[in-house]
């Protein structure tokens, strides 16, 4: 295979059932992957064929499964259908693997993205027994290249004791030179200060690393990154994308933002991408920059309109129609986008210092701006935490987006309690509904209260108020009044009736 230039590598090629044999039950492998880019393509199915094969015969075989965030169908979905994976961490988007968990048996731990690598490396979650890494090639000194995420790879390849290499012909050989590689982090006491300062600054090398005594596969592959296309932008979250922008917009006229704002970061979804068209369609607005975790099809559109300068990241997360033009065109994107291993991208005293700007979706807002952004009725794990909590605790604006409803009305996004907290009211600044922007900076919790009632759909916001006035004469103190048992009752009526209203 042309794209494995190390001849050190080219005496370890073998097949995918091969490699797959090298694991053994009960360790712990680091895969690849970040929101469905760069993760293994082959292994994983082998290996989901081998525990089905042991299964038939009587043995059982189970793996722990670390990985930068995400992965794919082919990859946690055959994984968590074939009975492989005991336990799975940072975060995960896959519906077999999702009902694996919520049945109890998987055990998930839903982790800060910037603290997962840490976690490994010093060791909590005890040794890394196998890397399992996508990468587009060797070089003839043996660098790899990575493909289209880095993620976790630099803990995985460092602490791992065998490793696994996947080479993907598929990713774009003019990859090369996009990555930037950071590994100067250290176990403390003996951490050191990030030197980025820009979110274009280049402070690595381009290529990742390993000790090729700890390689013991590399398997050739030429198979697509999942790409899901994007749902066709609704009415509701093109008026939240263009509120958010006013928002920012009036941020610059009261002269706490640049005109050029401050760098982005935005999460993954519908949402997402109304606000970044937002601002692809607002002529006031240009030279700006990204710093968050993936890149996706607004920002690549901002790109070519001219009006992003650098977007940094650690993966992509495109649709099919826009993962293609990358491939096509890395050559030049990799002038404009900047990919980074997780623990920097992620990094919460770089994004405190460079002042990004933060926007996430989520499940439900309560009406002292708490936000659950993971679980369905308090109890039902959806995906996880990912990096919302990095950026967020860290901003300069923290901002959440969420149609007001959800399932045709039946359910209000804003509620009296969250069932389950994953940010608090401290850290939540803005809360933007269809319905208008609840800017929360400065407000006691009785006044963001009102706040957050005028973001809510016009058939809860009677309700609230009234939850209000009632927890306000019922409470054991004034400070953040609750009817306990009121607050609960919109929860238990969901479950019981299939909606929020009264019947």
């Amino acid at each position: 295979m042309t794209r494995i230039r190390s001849p050190r590598f080219q005496s370890k090629v073998m097949s995918a059932d091969d490699a797959a044999a090298l694991i053994s039950d009960g360790d712990q492998v680091g895969f690849s992957g970040f929101t469905g880019s760069g993760y293994p393509k082959a292994v994983p199915g082998a290996l989901a064929r081998r525990v089905e094969a042991a299964r038939a015969g009587g043995d059982n075989l189970q793996v722990g499964l670390c990985t930068g965030a995400s992965t794919a169908p082919e990859c946690d979905g055959e994984l968590a259908g074939a009975g492989s994976i005991s336990f799975r961490m940072p975060y995960q988007s896959d519906p077999v693997m999702r009902n694996a968990i919520n049945a109890g048996d998987i055990d998930y731990i839903d982790m800060h993205l910037s603290h997962s690598g840490p976690v490994v490396r010093h060791g909590f979650l005890g040794p890394m027994d196998v890397a399992v890494v996508e990468i587009t090639a060797v070089t003839p000194d043996g660098a790899l290249i990575p493909s289209s995420s880095i993620g976790n790879n630099t803990v995985w390849l460092e602490t791992a004791r065998k490793v696994i290499l996947e080479v993907n012909s598929w990713q774009s050989e003019d990859l090369e030179g996009m990555h930037d590689v950071y590994t100067a982090v250290h176990t403390p006491p003996h951490n050191v200060p990030i030197p980025l300062v820009e979110p274009g600054d280049r402070i690595g090398t381009p290529t990742l690393h390993v000790d090729p005594d700890k390689v013991i596969a590399v398997v050739p592959t030429d198979a697509p990154d999942r790409n899901t296309p994007f749902k066709e932008i609704d009415a509701d979250s093109a008026t939240i994308g263009n509120l958010y922008v006013d928002f920012l917009l009036h941020e610059v006229k009261q002269g706490r933002l640049p005109q050029s704002l401050l760098p982005l970061q935005s999460g993954v979804g519908n949402i997402a991408n109304a606000v970044l068209g937002g601002l692809l369609a607002h002529p006031d607005l240009g030279h700006l920059t990204s710093y968050t975790e993936v890149i996706q099809d607004g920002m690549v559109d901002l790109i070519d309109a001219g009006k992003l300068d650098v977007a940094s990241a650690t993966a992509f997360s495109l649709s099919p129609e826009a993962a293609v033009k990358m491939n096509d065109r890395a050559d030049f994107y990799r002038k404009h986008i900047v990919l980074r291993p997780q623990e920097i991208s992620n990094s919460p005293e770089v994004i405190r210092r460079l002042g990004v700007l933060t926007c996430n979706g989520i499940v439900e807002a309560d009406i002292y701006g708490n936000i659950n952004s993971t679980h369905i009725m308090g109890s039902r794990m959806q995906n996880g935490i990912g990096g919302s909590g990095d950026f967020t605790r860290n901003a300069y604006i923290s901002a959440f987006v969420t149609p007001s409803t959800a399932k045709g009305g039946a359910i209000s996004c804003i509620v009296p309690m969250v069932s389950h907290h994953d940010h608090t009211e401290h850290d939540v600044m803005v809360v933007i509904t269809e319905q208008g922007v609840a800017d929360l900076r400065g407000l006691a919790p009785r006044k963001r209260a009102q706040e957050i009632i005028k973001v809510a759909h016009p058939a809860y916001r009677p309700m609230l108020e009234e939850y209000v006035e009632r927890a306000a004469r019922n409470a054991n103190g004034a400070h953040t009044p609750h009817d306990l048992a009121q607050a609960l009752s919109w929860h238990v009526r969901m479950l019981q009736t299939g909606s929020m209203l009264p019947a």
